[in-house]
């Protein structure tokens, strides 16, 4: 009896073949998802609203079939790219802060601040109508951020090299306003060159003012 169990397993077990061909499809699949979220990135970064789903996809090399799979709105493509630039903010944090000095990680990081905010401001259209039917995603990230340049600003505050009367709550609203900046052709130039001044006046007479040059 135990030989008829086996016998019928086989017959039922598909081939190796069709497992490893499986298998490629989830990664092609895997590949073309994280393709489509990196190019929408980019896309809502440079071009903001006018960016076509279409582009998207030809830029990420699929068709518009493909994307629609994956992102059955233009809203649920925007909440996965929202994600992303979120998660790789944070996790930048950690990063600079392991390999910098930590004034000097907390202005990389201010630094790339301004490409996040890019991003969001071209999704701007779309994150308003998720705020209305995903609030709970914007109270996530939004902590997310802030206990990422709490680590930053405290760190620099520890050795010195930042004053110590900084709250980080104040620098995230310094940097907010950079969504607000009108939307002209050169807007991230000066939106960096305003973040190098924060910087500036958030090392202005901290213990090792003047000891650092980079940010």
């Amino acid at each position: 009896m135990a030989a008829k169990r086996s016998a019928a397993t086989k017959e039922i077990s598909p081939p190796p073949a069709k497992r490893l061909s499986d298998k490629r499809l989830r990664v092609d699949a895997r590949r073309n998802r994280d393709k489509l979220i990196a190019v929408a990135a980019d896309a809502f970064a440079k071009h903001g609203v006018d960016t076509s789903l279409e582009d998207i996809a030809r830029r990420a090399g699929v068709g518009i079939g493909t994307l629609y799979r994956h992102f059955p709105t233009r809203e649920h493509l925007v909440e996965v790219v929202y994600r992303r630039e979120v998660e790789q903010l944070c996790a930048a944090a950690d990063d600079l802060a392991r390999d910098h000095a930590p004034d000097i990680a907390l202005a990389e990081w201010m630094q790339r601040f301004v490409g996040y905010i890019a991003t969001k401001r071209g999704m701007a259209n779309s994150l308003r109508i998720l705020l209305t039917t995903n609030s709970e995603l914007f109270a996530d990230t939004s902590g997310m951020v802030m206990g990422a340049l709490r680590s930053l600003v405290e760190g620099a505050k520890a050795n010195g090299s930042i004053r110590g009367d900084i709250d980080s709550s104040d620098v995230l609203h310094a940097l907010s306003g950079i969504y607000a900046a009108p939307d002209t052709p050169d807007w991230q130039e000066r939106s960096r060159r305003l973040v190098s001044l924060l910087m500036d006046g958030l090392r202005w007479g901290a213990p090792k003012a003047g000891r650092r040059t980079r940010g």
